[in-house]
């Protein structure tokens, strides 16, 4: 009886073991599950194009400007978190390692920031842009040199007093060998604009004056190739919505496609007059030196590469420029087409109303994110109180109010079109694709500009009753409604930029920017379809194949 206690109890301190090996390993493959759900978001894409028109001095210009936007990266990565290398080489699991990659830093961008890698806390809202334990109301208290400048960083000294370092004299050695490629690549450029771009770009880099190379920029016409590098966007300082981020783009023109794009700049000025707002509010001519043309993008760096990808461009941001060139748009289309496929698709087939599913279209993707960029140009720079620049006087919203403009602008330049004649698709095509495409931005969460502005049109189309949720959790567009909430949006939007009405932003912002429950459900059934929220590319020289 003894003996059979004894074996009974150790029967069962090995079993105890064996459940608690059981737990421990359910435990560690719950984690990793978790981390493997998160690589999941993205789906990876190779960046290929047709590399069988460009000339042998293109073809060995290439690598260059890879080469040049690659370093970007780099620079990113301190704008974004601080010392890559150090926190990469302190995760030891390869699928964290790899996700802090994809992020650029320790906090998920598809997920507002929440941190995944144990033992980091909060993102602070100025990113690495600013000392994280300053206040706005410090900033704005402090003397500093060069304040308002979107190319330096706030740092404190030994006696905790804020001072500012340019970007050329923090990034003295990348920005050096940087401007050594493009002036490297500017002796093989048979274009004479891209040759004097390249050639004031690279000196911008030493000097941060970039607004020559900017005007330069803007008056390329006849090239090939194409690079955006630099500090450009100022999403990522969510504090003030101030500082530039470094990114790069390598691009090859698609010749006939962009033939077909290039009239509709030309509308601008007769689309501003007719914008649904008081005069006061389109007193601004937009420049109509605009190019609108079509790329293949052969490689990201840097910001545009940071979770969720840019799939068409409008640059520059200098005000100056806008107003006396315009802009020149530039629409993604091999990353576009991926998107499009591997994510717009499978989002209709679970949350689009059967019956209008056929109205999602390539084209009308397409139309919708070029006009988008289009309409960037549209409304105004220059807020009418004396408040400054639209930018500076919204701050931190600046942004989401910008990306929520284009979005409602693009939508009526295409209805407006579509009165002209000049467009003869169907456009219930573009508004339902629209709103597949409201639910394909917003899965990029609230930390994002582009995810925040649907939001606050979700909410905002809900309420005016511009769409419905069928019992079947899907989503039908009442067309009349939502020309009707376009008006009533670019209204709003038009109004406060205008004003350059912070509080009213802030506001506005808090009451329609926020995911309601049932709308989360509906987006959690997209994850557990497996359809990922955005790319992640397969891209560089060996990829290309040169």
């Amino acid at each position: 009886m003894k003996q059979l206690a004894i074996l009974l109890m150790t029967t069962i301190i090995a079993f105890s073991c064996k459940e608690k090996e059981s737990k421990v390993e359910q435990v560690e493959d719950e984690k990793l599950t978790e981390m493997q759900q998160n690589l999941s978001k993205y789906v990876p894409v190779e960046l290929t194009a047709d590399l069988s028109g460009l000339t042998d001095n293109e073809r060995e210009m290439l690598p260059i400007l890879i080469k040049a936007a690659d370093k970007m990266n780099d620079l990113f990565w301190y704008e974004a978190y601080g010392d890559c290398d150090a926190l990469l080489n302190s995760i030891s699991d390869e699928d964290v390692k790899k996700y802090a990659s994809i992020n650029y830093g320790p906090w998920d961008r598809l997920a507002n920031n929440k941190p995944f890698v144990e033992g980091i806390g909060e993102k602070p809202k100025g990113a690495n842009y600013y000392p994280a334990d300053m206040t706005k109301e410090e900033f704005q208290n402090a003397e500093l040199e060069n304040k308002s400048s979107l190319y330096n960083f706030v740092r404190r000294d030994e006696s905790g007093k804020l001072f500012t370092i340019p970007y050329h004299k923090q990034f003295e050695s990348e920005v050096k060998e940087v401007s050594n490629l493009l002036l490297e690549a500017s002796k093989l450029a048979e274009d004479g604009g891209l040759k004097k771009y390249l050639e004031l770009r690279a000196a911008a880099l030493s000097n941060d004056e970039y607004q020559e190379s900017d005007f330069a920029w803007m008056d390329m016409k006849n090239n090939t190739l194409d690079i955006v590098i630099g500090p450009i966007e100022t999403y990522e300082d969510q504090l003030f919505g101030n500082k530039a981020a470094h990114e790069g783009y390598v691009l090859i023109k698609d010749q006939e496609w962009s033939k077909r794009l290039e009239k509709f700049s030309s509308f601008l000025p007769e689309l501003q007059k007719g914008l649904p707002v008081d005069e006061k509010y389109k007193q601004e001519q937009p420049g109509t030196d605009s190019d609108l043309n079509a790329y293949d993008v052969v490689f990201y760096a840097g910001d545009c590469n940071s979770g969720s990808k840019t799939i068409a461009i409008n640059l520059p941001n200098d005000e100056e420029v806008q107003l006396k060139k315009g802009t020149r748009r530039l629409q993604l289309k091999n990353a576009m087409q991926a998107k499009f496929d591997k994510i717009l698709l499978p989002i209709t087939d679970v949350l689009i109303a059967e019956d209008q599913r056929k109205h999602v279209t390539f084209d009308a993707f397409f139309a919708n994110t070029m006009f988008h960029e289009v309409a960037h140009g549209l409304g105004i720079k220059n807020t009418i109180n004396g408040k400054g620049t639209v930018r500076t006087s919204l701050k931190e919203y600046a942004s989401a109010l910008e990306e929520g403009k284009a979005d409602i602008l693009g939508l009526y330049m295409v209805q407006q079109l579509h009165a002209k004649g000049e467009l003869k698709e169907d456009l219930k095509d573009n508004m339902v694709t629209f709103m597949a495409g409201i639910f394909r931005s917003v899965r990029f969460g609230a930390s994002s500009a582009h995810g925040k502005a649907n939001m606050i049109r979700f909410n905002f189309f809900k309420e005016m009753g511009a769409f419905s949720r069928n019992e079947d959790g899907t989503y039908a567009v009442h067309f009349d409604k939502m020309e009707l909430a376009m008006e009533a949006l670019s209204k709003v939007i038009l109004t406060y930029q205008g004003e350059g009405d912070y509080d009213g932003v802030g506001a506005f912002v808090a009451n329609y920017g926020g995911i309601p429950e049932e709308l989360q459900s509906d987006l959690d059934r997209l994850s557990d379809a497996n359809i990922p929220v955005d790319v992640i590319f397969e891209q560089g020289i060996e990829t290309l194949g040169l």
